[in-house]
Formats: structure tokens, sequence, C-alpha cells
């Protein structure tokens, strides 16, 4: 760092610090619908990240038929994108737990092995209908060009909106797990099936609909993807590792740690990858999380939120 001086050094972290938010962002939302399913639930789900890529790829689908057919539209439709996402991916989910995972409850080395085939399959369905190739929205004009607080300093527009909406999504999230009659339901089946039955909640809807909504989740992270990076049918994989590092180490149940944690481990990415090579700062970064975790295996905050 000494060939740097003060304020260069000062402008790459501040600039690196907001492009780690971006990837914060997307690993939240992702994480989040995770956590949900795996947390909440105990389902090793292995195509978490096809789901994103389903609503990515929502996105782009979106994109190219407005630009085609509605180009007046074309400066609106993202936000109608985020809601497709959320639905489209949310259906398949649903539809995923009804046809395959409900049968594998209870058995997690099961549910890893049926949505990791599930995850080969979406991958190829991909590439059958969408080609090998990576696809890009077209961004409308509000998204793009940057803020500049300082001559020396950048901030990408897309990488704030992409901030404000994890920010809600987690809002809307944290109302529903734990300020509703819904989430109390989820709680209570999560932590006693057969009394939860017995008390006249449906468990067999819940299990579905907390799926549902986790896989949801999921496609908002692919429709946040797309204002960042180019969509492919690998890309959702290439995140999957990720999230479930930020998951196991924040704690499964536990939404704050899933925060603390997808935050700690965005960042260190980030800044890590301006002074060293981009595998360099991913070994690193997961050579500390094993340590951290061989100290406390239950995650940063899970026990609290046991208790």
């Amino acid at each position: 760092m000494g060939e740097y001086s003060i304020q260069e050094l000062t402008s790459i972290f501040a600039m690196q610090g907001f492009a780690g938010l971006s990837l914060f962002s997307v690993l939240l939302l992702m994480a989040l619908g995770l956590a949900i399913i795996f947390g909440q639930m105990g389902v090793i789900n292995m195509a978490h990240g096809e789901f994103m890529a389903v609503g990515a790829y929502t996105t782009y689908l979106i994109s190219v038929i407005s630009e085609n057919y509605f180009p007046g539209f074309i400066q609106y439709y993202f936000v109608f994108a985020i809601i497709a996402s959320f639905i489209v991916a949310g259906a398949f989910g649903y539809l995923t737990e009804f046809v395959l995972i409900r049968h594998l409850y209870k058995r997690p080395l099961d549910t890893l092995l049926a949505t990791w085939g599930l995850s080969l399959i979406m991958q190829q369905s991909f590439r059958s209908l969408f080609g090998a190739r990576e696809v890009s929205p077209t961004l409308p004009d509000w998204l793009m060009g940057s803020y500049q607080p300082t001559e020396s300093i950048y901030i990408p527009i897309n990488g704030m909106f992409v901030l404000g909406l994890t920010t809600v999504v987690t809002i809307v999230v944290y109302i529903l797990m734990y300020k509703s009659k819904w989430g109390l339901a989820v709680r209570a089946t999560t932590q006693n099936r057969v009394m939860s039955g017995a008390v006249g909640i449906n468990t067999k809807k819940i299990d579905r609909l907390t799926f549902a909504l986790g896989c949801g989740i999921a496609g908002i992270a692919g429709a946040a993807f797309t204002t960042i990076a180019s969509t492919g049918p690998t890309s959702g994989s290439l995140y999957i590792v990720d999230t479930f590092m930020v998951v196991v180490f924040g704690g499964a149940a536990s939404l704050f740690g899933t925060i603390a944690s997808a935050f700690t481990i965005a960042q260190a990415q980030s800044i890590l990858e301006f002074f060293i090579s981009g595998s360099m700062a991913k070994v690193f970064t997961l050579l500390t999380l094993v340590i951290i975790l061989m100290m406390r295996p239950e995650g940063l905050f899970s026990i609290k939120v046991r208790k």
C-alpha cells in the first residue's frame, strides 16, 4: 500500500467499499431466501442460485419485450420486472416444493442431492432457451451513471438502487417472519410440527409458502443482479457457495446474523480484490471464516436467536 497516497487510499476504500455494498446487496437477498429455506425448514437447496437466474432471465425477457414492442415503457419496466421476478421464481418454488421437496423433509442429504440434480436440469433449460452466451437487459436511463461526492470518488446509481431495494426487502422479511401471524406459524411449525398441526396450523401449506417465499426473494436477487453483471446459465451457481457461507457464518436462524455476515464477507472480498487477485481474496476470506467457525460452529448470532 506504500505506493498510494492517503487521499488515493481513502478514495480506493470508499469506492471498493461501495462496490462491496453492491455485492452485499445481492448476497443478502440470496441469503435471506436461503436462510428462510435452510434455517427455518432444514432444506439444503442447491438450486437456490438457479432461482436467482430465473429472476434475472425474467427481467431480461421483460426488457426485450419492452424494447421491441413497448419502447415507451422502457423507462418504467424495471420496477415491474422486480415484481414479476418475485412472482415467477416464487411460483416455480411453490411447484418445486409440491413435486419434489415435500417428499424429502428430515432427509437433508436427500434434499441436497435432489436439488443439485434440479440445478443441473435448470441450467440446461436456460442454455436451451436462452443460449450459452450471457445476456443483459437494457437498463432504464435513471439507473445509469454515477454520483460523484468528491473529485476522485464515483458511486454508481444502480448500486444505490440495489442497496435501497435490499433494505426494503429485508424490512418486509423481518415484518413477515417476526411481526405477523404467518411468521409465528412458520416458527411454530419449525419447532414442533406435530403440536402445530394439533392447534390447527396447516403445516403443509406453511411449508409450501415458505419455500415459495425463499425462492421468490432469490428471484428479486436475480433482478438486482442484472444491474451489476450479465446473466448466463451458470450465473446462479457461482453465488451458491458464497450464499451458504453467509447463512452458516451468520447463524442459520438469525436474520441479523445473515445481514452482518453478508456485509462482512462482501466488504472483505471487495477490498481484498483490489490489492490481490479475486481468487486469492476468496481463499483468504474463506480461510478466515473457517477459523472463526472452528471456534464458534453455531455461527455468530444463532445462540441468541435460539434463546
